[in-house]
């Protein structure tokens, strides 16, 4: 019998969450001699749709579980939280009856603290457990200033239980060097700990020129110089910033703010420009990924922002995808973080603190320079190439689970 690879993540394929299609692109292109891939995920969607998922399927060679868990969604933290633990108990009932000796079992962070509930199968079974870290739990709740997770007892246990976890698997997967540290002065063991950015969904990602891009036309901005903005935008992004330096701008008429995504930062931002009249932010939905190519090529220049607080907690993936399509980036946030550092050294764009709309303003007027706009989206290309493709991607995966097993 086939020994197997188990991924265990609350969201999977159909679901367009940039942590979902990444799973789903890493599991349908993962070949491991005499093993099989599986994933046990909830049978919902991130955006909350109704309609419940499939059971259980083959989706393009993978075996995909899927176990029943509540319904009550992110608007409230008590609803949350019952989610959470009911598929804690689900896919630990179903990891019970799935993993054996042998297996390797890869455990993401959605929930947070899921590892816990691997670890103690991957104990039980004997089986082997990769933790893939996209972000760091308890810490980004305490710095988003979660009640009850801020500091004290509760978040205390939390960090003790997730340690364990990291210390009881074969290697710790994390998305750039800043998150590396951070768990290596919890565990002090840095043998463990393996850097595998994230990445962008879609082998035929590239540059589109402006006159190729039916999307400027279907979205009347063809006569546009456009600030975008692509993906979540939530508590961990600043939003306040983009909105006043838009205020300042309204009365330049070439300049439009395009906001693409989700996420609790969309929708306060919706208001404020409804609220205030702003004529120049023009939101759109999450884009099929059979368009994604086109919408994030949309922008001249793409923002990418992450509160000062989560810096080495969280690594913003939409980063990869502006890279794809060869356009600078004007990164919002801490000026001596990961992506700021990652901005300067390549030449990719400007980097501002938050809170700083004039700043805004200046760097976009920077980038929006004929020879500036060509030399960062140049820059950007190259890097993705280089470092952040897919493939590249990808095969430091293959690289880690073939060492293990």
């Amino acid at each position: 019998m086939s020994k197997k690879v188990i991924f265990i993540n609350r969201f999977y394929w159909p679901d367009h969450s940039a942590t979902s299609q990444i799973l789903a692109d890493l599991t349908r292109n993962l070949s491991l001699p005499n093993r099989e891939i599986h994933v046990v995920a909830s049978r919902l969607l991130y955006e909350g749709q109704t309609e419940l998922l499939p059971q259980a399927e083959l989706v393009d060679g993978v075996y995909v579980h899927r176990v029943h868990t509540s319904r009550f969604g992110r608007d409230r933290l008590v609803g949350r939280a019952i989610d959470y633990l009911s598929f804690y108990i689900s896919s630990f009932f179903c990891l019970l009856s799935l993993v054996r000796a042998g297996d390797i079992v890869v455990a993401k962070t959605d929930p947070p603290l899921i590892s816990v509930c691997v670890s103690a199968v991957c104990q039980l079974r004997r089986a082997v457990l990769i933790n893939w870290l996209q972000d760091i739990f308890p810490e980004v709740a305490s710095a988003l200033q979660v009640k009850g997770l801020t500091r004290g007892p509760i978040y205390n246990l939390l960090k003790v239980v997730r340690n364990w976890s990291l210390k009881k698997a074969s290697a710790n997967v994390v998305l750039g060097e800043f998150m590396a540290e951070k768990i290596d002065s919890e565990i002090s063991q840095p043998e463990k700990t393996k850097i595998i950015p994230n990445w962008v969904v879609g082998e035929n990602m590239k540059p589109i020129d402006r006159g190729d891009n039916f999307l400027l036309q279907e979205w009347k901005l063809s006569d546009k110089f456009i600030v975008g903005y692509s993906g979540n935008l939530g508590r961990a992004h600043d939003y306040k910033t983009v909105f006043n330096a838009a205020a300042r701008l309204v009365d330049d008429e070439r300049v439009v703010f395009l906001i693409i995504g989700g996420g609790a930062g969309y929708e306060l931002l919706q208001e404020m420009v409804k609220e205030t009249g702003l004529s120049n932010v023009l939101f759109k939905p999450y884009q099929p990924s059979a368009r994604l190519n086109f919408s994030l090529s949309v922008p001249d220049v793409h923002i990418v922002s992450l509160e000062p607080g989560l810096e080495g907690f969280i690594v913003p993936s939409k980063f990869y995808g502006i890279l794809s399509v060869g356009k600078p980036v004007i990164f919002l946030g801490d000026a001596d973080g990961e992506l700021a550092r990652i901005v300067k050294r390549e030449a990719l764009g400007k980097s501002i603190p938050v809170g700083q709309p004039g700043l805004l303003i200046d760097a976009i007027n920077t980038v929006r320079l004929p020879i500036n706009i060509s030399k960062f989206g140049h820059n950007a290309r190259l890097l993705y190439e280089r470092s952040y493709s897919s493939q590249a991607s990808r095969k430091l995966w293959r690289e880690v689970l073939r060492e293990i097993q």
